[in-house]
């Protein structure tokens, strides 16, 4: 199997693949890679809808060029792992990361923060350690963090040295979640005022009735299931009983039949 970096004539033919419709698992198959590299591939570089071979290899080259610098000027950048971990894979990983984020919707500088801190062991930066990994503006950092915890995915605390710092926890997504079922909510409010503004039975009125019956129940079930998955998450794996039975469920295993709303008997 072939190792080294992709040469532009395979991400030619990883571009040539994702047109046709082909899995990652078979575009490395083709290229004798494995599918892990063509994956890494294509998500750094845009995604499967937005690959270009062409930009996808100069963009690998650049950072080529920004390693060798690091390396060699000693940049601040270049963060030493811990636990035997490869730091070029770490990396890449960050990269992919970020780049998955971006195609969720979130914006790049965002997505960037949010994958630093999350591959942290301490699940936690101030701003300076942000801009040292990160090597960019105290202002770009200041302006993903807002953002960030507008939308529930950092919370801030101080340290001992009362600097403050930015966290990421495992209540992260559960909080991003709320608060995206609260904004859907806030949707719905505002379609069914408009409802009484355009005139129940109007075509525009109906559509907005429509609008607000299937984002209510959206946001219920996303809170509902993110309250659920919480509990499961914080409950610890019961002990199996001493007769060698199968443990009792948990309390919290999320199974309940979900509340059934008053639209649905319709």
């Amino acid at each position: 199997m072939p190792g080294g970096r992709l040469t532009q004539q395979e991400r030619q033919q990883i571009a040539l693949g994702l047109a046709d419709g082909l899995a990652y698992a078979e575009i490395a198959r083709r290229l004798d890679r494995p599918t892990s590299t063509i994956t890494r591939e294509v998500m750094r570089n845009g995604g499967p809808t937005a690959y270009r071979a062409d930009l996808a290899h100069r963009a690998t080259e650049r950072r080529a060029r920004r390693r060798r610098q690091v390396a060699s000027r000693g940049l601040p950048g270049a963060i030493p792992q811990v636990h035997g971990r490869d730091a070029e894979a770490v990396r890449e990983y960050e990269e992919v990361l970020t780049t998955v984020m971006m195609a969720s919707g979130m914006p790049k500088m965002m997505s960037r923060v949010m994958a630093c801190l999350t591959l942290t062991d301490s699940g936690s930066l101030t701003a300076s350690e942000l801009v040292q990994r990160l090597q960019v503006s105290p202002a770009s950092i200041s302006k993903a963090i807002a953002f960030l915890d507008s939308q529930g995915f950092v919370r801030r605390e101080r340290d001992e040295r009362r600097r403050e710092r930015y966290v990421v926890d495992d209540d992260i997504w559960y909080r991003s979640m709320t608060a995206s079922a609260r904004s859907t909510a806030r949707i719905v409010e505002i379609a069914r005022q408009g409802v009484g503004v355009l005139g129940p039975g109007t075509p525009a009125a109906t559509r907005l009735e429509n609008v607000a019956r299937f984002l209510d129940f959206v946001s219920e079930s996303i809170a509902r299931a993110a309250e659920q998955a919480r509990a499961i998450l914080h409950t610890k794996p019961a002990a199996p009983a001493e007769n060698g039975a199968p443990a009792p469920p948990s309390a919290h295993t999320g199974d309940a039949a979900p509340r059934q709303r008053p639209e649905d008997d319709s």
